[in-house]
């Protein structure tokens, strides 16, 4: 964070400072919420959740070199004491980025939000200082936690953004304001929550509506709800996509026998050939969502698909391949699932797995709602449509409607099996697999299934997971 004082900071934030001898001592750390993570000058914002409550760390944070901590009470160590230590913190983001000057991009999206941040942070690295969003750290606090990390050197702040309802996106972009806004899809992650499609587009929408009038609005060309977003902004609107009329486009889209996607890129300011490191070729999307924010930042289009071509993944359980000794594929993206995702990794698992063994562990979707029925059997069937060799889906309702999907599809119980938790997925692989199989596992973050995929992968495939 850029270094200010602690009598700066309590005026931003309406705070009252308790126990500070000297408050024109300077916050020149970080800001975290995390005990684990205080360094030497940083500012510890004490949360109160359901089973830890920050303060009780205050004597230790500064003891560890914190400042002070913003918190909601007095504690006997300094503090910046506030009402909503939330509200504290998204007010601290909103002056720091007002101060600093930085160029905002702010993305959102039902689908492929973290890799495609991921990948603008890594093209726009190339040209300056960059600061992004770590992992999917895109709420009311992880947002203005990434944004009290950028510094007088960053030039490109890359802010993903997430929403449970209407107004989510409106209230960050009110801390963050953004200069270009990107809209990738619009889907049913979280359409239980949402109440349907309108209401998912209607809630991403409020990103292009904070747009300024010399901003840009980067909107996918292939999505009809997220196209008709462009009556929504004054901001230049700049389209994505395969179409034809998109103004960053692919042409030439292919797979590598890996799996991994190649094509043509095309900018208006020209044409280049990106083959990624990337698995799948939803990752086609993604990256001409990152061109089309490099070349509104005026990169040229060769090194935009030098820099995408390059680029790797940052964030953890992503389509996150490893090769074992045994020639065992572990595919881990067990981050997170929604059906646009499943198919997605679905398709991609087929790709990587041409003339190999194949299998899908897949377990439960979460936030579907009234859909959940429907769209567990559709990923079920789309397994036995694409031939995968093997759907084990595990875990319990949801689980047993993606194998009862596949078995009415065809399956006939050979194709697909239902276990009841990790452990036994793991045993199931560990009696089954073969040198050259590869292996998907996905669900929902809520499930754990990222424990099947480090259980195959550490240890030379040796070791128990906890059962879940």
């Amino acid at each position: 964070m850029i270094a200010l004082s602690l009598a700066e900071i309590a005026e931003v934030v309406g705070g009252q400072t308790y126990d500070i001898p000297d408050p024109s001592v300077q916050v020149t750390g970080p800001v975290v919420r995390d005990s684990r993570e205080v360094e030497p000058g940083s500012l510890f914002a004490a949360f109160v959740g359901e089973r830890v409550d920050g303060h009780d760390y205050a004597e230790a944070v500064i003891e560890a070199g914190a400042a002070a901590i913003l918190g909601s009470r007095p504690v006997g160590v300094p503090a910046i004491v506030v009402d909503d230590v939330q509200t504290a913190l998204g007010a601290l983001a909103r002056h720091v980025v007002r101060k600093l000057g930085t160029t905002l991009v702010a993305l959102t999206g039902s689908a492929g939000k973290t890799s495609t941040k991921d990948l603008i942070a890594q093209v726009l690295q190339r040209k300056a200082p960059t600061v992004w969003t770590p992992g999917s750290f895109n709420n009311e606090i992880g947002l203005p936690l990434t944004a009290l990390s950028a510094t007088e050197e960053t030039r490109f702040l890359v802010l993903e953004m997430g929403a449970r309802g209407l107004g989510h996106i409106r209230y960050l972009t009110g801390l963050t304001p953004p200069h270009i806004g990107l809209v990738l899809n619009v889907g049913t992650a979280h359409i239980g929550e949402f109440g349907g499609r309108e209401q998912i587009a209607q809630a991403k929408g409020e990103l292009v509506e904070a747009l300024p009038e010399e901003g840009a609005a980067i909107l996918n060309a292939d999505d009809p709800l997220v196209r008709a977003m462009a009556s929504r902004t004054k901001a230049k609107v700049i389209l994505f996509g395969e179409a034809d009329e998109a103004d960053v486009r692919a042409e030439n889209v292919h797979l590598t026998d890996t799996g991994q996607p190649s094509f043509t890129l095309h900018t208006p300011s020209g044409c280049s050939d990106v083959t990624m490191r990337l698995y799948g070729e939803h990752h086609v999307s993604n990256a001409l969502a990152a061109a089309a924010v490099a070349h509104e930042l005026d990169m040229p289009a060769e090194e935009i698909a030098t820099a995408l071509s390059e680029a790797g993944s940052l964030s953890r359980w992503r389509m996150e391949v490893t090769e074992r000794p045994d020639g065992v594929t572990v595919v881990n993206d067990a981050y997170n699932a929604n059906p646009e995702s499943m198919r997605a990794a679905l398709r991609a698992l087929v790709a990587m797995g041409k003339g190999r063994r194949t299998w899908a562990v897949l377990g439960k979707m979460a936030e579907l709602g009234d859909e959940a029925l429907a769209e567990h059997d559709a990923v079920g069937r789309l397994a036995v449509r694409l031939n995968v060799s093997k759907l084990v889906a595990v875990g319990g309702r949801e689980a047993s409607w993606l194998q009862l999907g596949a078995y009415n599809e065809g399956s006939w119980g050979e194709e697909s099996v239902h276990v009841s938790d990790a452990q036994a997925a793991v045993d199931l692989l560990r009696s089954e697999l073969r040198p050259g199989d590869v292996v998907l596992v996905k669900a929902s973050r809520s499930v754990g299934l990222e424990s099947v995929a480090q259980a195959l992968t550490e240890n030379g495939a040796e070791g128990e997971v906890a059962a879940r």
